[in-house]
């Protein structure tokens, strides 16, 4: 492998991991702070993407409005799910909520295929990230790819700073490690699970927004993101973003290059990765030890 094929597949995973990190860390927020297993996460990034190819022709070439057009009417709909039916779960047991979550995912393929049917679709990109730059002699990187890689960072970093250094933040922490605590101290549990639920929906949705132009829209799409999803919250650690941050980028390194030199078993290669994680660390890279 020479130096530019090398740095292409550096890219291609720290851009899939960035990106996986964008899908995943909506679900740890509701998995590890509202200790909710939702099967449906997976169906928000279907969403996504198909908000991107009804949104396209809308927008034009206003590619970030369209985003953010996206991200509220994502967030709304989380809003509104959570208070029809996963305010219901937070007492019940989690074979209701896989039950429940489910159902949720067989609606919302029902749904799609009334509305959009069952063909495969593209979305165009946005004129002025179309293209690529050159990287070596033979190679080629898209701009896009770079723009998504970018757009996840920024994302990550607002993260991270509304986690840990505002009100907000610092009520979510309160309410994953004691929620009597919080209910104790006159904030509305209810309304802050609310929040928190939108805002994982609205990442999720994101995720699959940004992905629709790399790759193509089509159904059940949700379903092969979910495990992986799951896999990148146990390595991290249930509830931190910071390790499905770390998590999400280790996945992405051992899935890219091991399809470069593993052909044959790229398919087990992020399986072994948490196996061996959770071995030396039951509780994930930064999960809190019971």
């Amino acid at each position: 492998m020479d130096l530019s094929t090398f740095l292409v597949q550096c890219l291609n995973s720290v851009q899939y991991g960035l990106l996986l990190f964008l899908l995943a860390s909506g679900l740890t927020l509701i998995f590890g702070i509202m200790g909710v297993i939702n099967l449906a996460h997976g169906s928000f990034y279907m969403i996504g993407a198909y908000m991107a190819f009804a949104l396209a022709p809308l927008f034009g070439d206003s590619f970030l409005v369209m985003l953010v057009a996206g991200v509220l009417l994502a967030a709304a709909l989380g809003y509104v799910l959570e208070w029809a039916f996963f305010s219901y779960l937070y007492q019940r047991d989690h074979l209701q909520q896989v039950l429940m979550t489910y159902g949720l995912i067989l609606v919302f393929e029902e749904l799609r295929s009334i509305l959009l049917g069952n063909d495969v679709h593209g979305v165009p990109l946005p004129s002025w990230l179309a293209g690529s730059f050159a990287l070596g002699d033979v190679m080629s990187y898209p701009w896009y790819r770079i723009f998504a890689s970018a757009a996840c960072i920024v994302l990550a970093v607002a993260m991270y700073a509304v986690v840990n250094r505002t009100r907000l933040g610092m009520m979510i922490r309160a309410g994953a490690s004691n929620r009597d605590m919080v209910r104790g101290l006159g904030i509305d549990i209810r309304k802050l699970y609310r929040i928190v639920f939108a805002a994982g929906v609205a990442l999720a949705a994101l995720a699959g927004m940004i992905a629709a132009p790399m790759s193509s829209v089509y159904p059940n799409m949700g379903a092969s993101v979910l495990i992986i999803c799951f896999v990148v919250v146990v390595i991290g650690g249930i509830g931190s973003i910071t390790g499905a941050l770390v998590a999400s980028l280790l996945v992405g390194f051992v899935d890219t290059f091991g399809k470069v030199f593993f052909a044959e078993l790229s398919g087990i290669g992020i399986y072994l990765l948490m196996a061996v994680i959770l071995i030396w660390r039951p509780e994930g890279l930064m999960g809190k030890r019971a």
